[in-house]
């Protein structure tokens, strides 16, 4: 069962990913899911900003491959696959596994879908993003961990 969400500002999309980030326990991983400018680092500020951290530190790594927030709450690992081509495991390339390993940690996937089959063990939430913010977001939201949807 999935969660649907209208997010008709650029505001909406933020306090719907400061929904998601006070749900957030230790060991969830986040998919989002959703074009070029679709949204996801502006739904990941919200997520961020929920977790008492700095929005202005808040950045797509699409460079850099991975973001380490320290908040306190938790560890966030902020990921972006966008330059990685799915044929050369991206989960590698950023050392997917060892993050996940990391016991007091969450961590957000943007371009998840570069990821193909790669399997993930921690506890999953699913956020497809539709639109770009000139027209409304519809954001699914689906917690494929708990049983239960977000927010």
């Amino acid at each position: 069962m999935n969660r649907e969400f209208t997010c008709k500002t650029p505001d909406d999309t933020f306090a719907l990913g400061e929904a998601v980030g006070r749900d957030l326990r230790v060991g969830d991983v986040v998919l989002l899911y959703g074009g070029l400018g679709a949204g996801k680092t502006l739904l990941t500020k919200g997520v961020m900003n929920a977790l008492d951290f700095d929005i202005d530190e808040v950045t797509s790594p699409s460079f850099s491959l991975v973001n380490l927030y320290n908040t306190p709450a938790f560890d966030v690992y902020h990921i972006d696959l966008w330059r990685l081509d799915a044929a050369h495991r991206p989960a590698d390339a950023v050392g997917l596994d060892d993050i996940l390993e990391h016991p007091n940690a969450v961590t957000l996937i943007e371009w998840a879908d570069r990821l193909g089959e790669t399997a993930l063990p921690a506890p999953t939430i699913v956020v497809r993003i539709a639109g770009d913010g000139d027209d409304p977001r519809t954001i699914t939201i689906e917690d494929r961990s708990r049983g239960e949807n977000l927010t």
